[in-house]
């Protein structure tokens, strides 16, 4: 089977399933209301809107610190559809039936990465169109510029669907290097929600570590964005540039997919 009937066979085994779906449900959601949340508690002591406060506006970088929002909160689900994107061919005993359609395993795994990139595009609109709906309206409510017009606003944004894209990537070595779907699963939330966040955090408060806390993947993804939630709420350090940030986590997910091959997409499958 050539390159492009495997991914056409990928994309439709993703479609077919309602986990795609109810992922981008969930993820709109959980990105809408906290993009609102927030922008409404900020656009209020912005615009003087709440007792005792004066009309300050917005500060430099805050409306892209909105709009980051998209990444920063929902960098998980990409992460998690990539995963499972491989790892329910494991629990669901169907890889026999796809390396005997396409024997040649190097051809399935390019072609569920094409997918994955695809599904990437795919979330990461869905997270800027209700992100960008949700704090625009909301700033344009207070009276407060958000900033749609700004050549560097539409920068982040695609930035925001490349950084999808990779986080899809990782998800896919995630998945090679740990088969078993609910391993896989516990590992990236508890990393992801716990286990990242403590560590960037305590970057803000142990001499050394902001330097080491850089390079994360989660602070990568922001630091490719060009902005992010954590790096307003922690002190001390430098993000890495933009460029560098998308370096690092195209690192992680390449390193993950190279173990995975060898270690673990070449071994005989029961």
């Amino acid at each position: 089977m050539s390159l492009g009937r495997a991914t056409s066979s990928e994309l439709t085994k993703q479609f077919t399933t309602a986990i795609w779906w109810v992922l981008a449900l969930v993820l709109a959601l959980y990105v809408g209301v906290s993009a609102a949340g927030i922008s409404a508690a900020i656009g209020a002591s912005a615009s003087g809107v709440l007792p005792d406060s004066t009309a300050t506006g917005l500060g430099d970088g805050s409306t892209g610190m909105l709009y980051s929002l998209a990444n920063s909160i929902g960098y998980v689900f990409p992460l998690l559809i990539g995963t499972l994107l491989v790892t329910g061919e494991f629990r669901h005993k169907t890889l026999t039936l796809t390396f005997l359609a396409t024997p040649r395993r190097g051809t399935v795994l390019w072609a569920k990465m094409i997918a994955g990139a695809v599904m990437g595009l795919i979330y990461g609109a869905i997270a800027v169109i209700v992100t960008v709906g949700a704090v625009a309206g909301i700033l344009s409510a207070f009276g407060l510029d958000p900033e749609l017009t700004s050549p560097d606003t539409w920068a982040m944004l695609g930035r925001i669907l490349i950084a999808f894209v990779l986080w899809v990537l990782v998800g896919i070595g995630t998945g090679l290097v740990v088969r078993n779907q609910v391993a896989a699963i516990v590992i990236v939330l508890a990393f992801t929600q716990f286990v990242e966040p403590l560590l960037r955090l305590g970057g803000s408060f142990v001499e050394g570590l902001s330097d080491a806390a850089r390079y994360l993947p989660g602070a990568a993804g922001d630091a490719l964005v060009g902005s992010s939630v954590f790096g307003a709420m922690a002190a001390g350090g430098s993000a890495l540039e933009w460029w560098a940030g998308g370096a690092v986590l195209l690192g992680y997910a390449l390193v993950l997919l190279l173990v995975g091959h060898i270690f673990s997409w070449r071994r005989d499958v029961a």
